[in-house]
């Protein structure tokens, strides 16, 4: 039986071409927050299209980007809307994407509205060093990260004294080591671990940033830990809120 390996968070080739974006005020609080991407081939009146099925039910756009690459006839695009959930339920708002993704034979149209849906899943890989993982958790505790910790596997262990058990233990997350070898990489197990989530977290990034001869090793190591922990964070919130497409093999767009 074939099983589906949830996304994988890391950095990609990012791609930003004819990029045509425009914001409007800030949404009236009684009104509700709604995203939606599409991805579909390039044909004349495609904003038009989606700008009137928001605007049809009572919605109101307040930042949409376009993304359109040279030579090749794809279209993308993120809108961010607002609408009221009893003018326009969300079952009639599927319904209503479904039939403009159906007109221009899309590849890809997803709606999400935060406040109605349910978080997104995770499972987090972590190495041996804590920054990037201890700076998630408490993140995620602080309401930063829409999304639920399904459990954290490292190749490290971990006493149970140690300030990530501890947390992990307040918050009913479970820990899973796994011993890694270069000839037994657990792949099997980690796959049965990680079922059910939506994406995986890799728990440290690795960056470059400008260092001079007046750093020292402690400040060069705070320097890149700080990088890791800042790109994780972002690269969690752009997934999270959808700004973050798939784009030919290897590539991603970013909005």
């Amino acid at each position: 039986m074939a099983r589906r390996f949830p996304r994988v968070m890391g950095l990609a080739k990012m791609c930003r071409n004819r990029n045509i974006s425009f914001k409007s005020l800030d949404p009236p609080s009684s009104l509700t927050h709604g995203i939606h991407i599409f991805h579909c081939p390039d044909a004349v009146g495609i904003v038009a299209k989606l700008s009137e099925c928001i605007a049809s039910r009572g919605g109101n756009i307040l930042a949409a980007d376009v993304f359109v690459p040279e030579n090749k006839q794809v279209f993308y695009s993120r809108s961010d809307f607002v609408f009221d959930p009893v003018k326009w339920p969300r079952v009639q708002m599927e319904e209503d994407f479904l039939k403009l993704s159906q007109t221009f034979s899309a590849i890809r149209s997803v709606v999400k509205v935060p406040a109605l849906d349910p978080k997104y899943k995770i499972a987090v890989l972590a190495s041996k060093q804590d920054h990037c993982l201890v700076d998630l958790l408490h993140g995620w505790q602080d309401g930063r990260f829409p999304v639920d910790i399904t459990c954290v596997i490292s190749n490290h262990y971990r006493g149970s004294n140690t300030h990530v058990i501890r947390f992990l233990e307040r918050h009913d997350i479970p820990y899973h080591y796994l011993c890694t070898t270069n000839e037994n990489k657990r792949e099997g197990e980690m796959l049965q671990l990680v079922q059910n989530t939506d994406f995986l977290v890799l728990a440290r990034y690795m960056q470059v940033e400008r260092v001079s001869h007046r750093d020292n090793l402690q400040s060069f190591v705070q320097k890149s830990e700080n990088l890791e922990k800042q790109c994780l964070s972002k690269a969690i919130r752009s997934y999270c809120e959808l700004r973050v497409l798939p784009y030919e093999e290897n590539k991603t767009v970013v909005f």
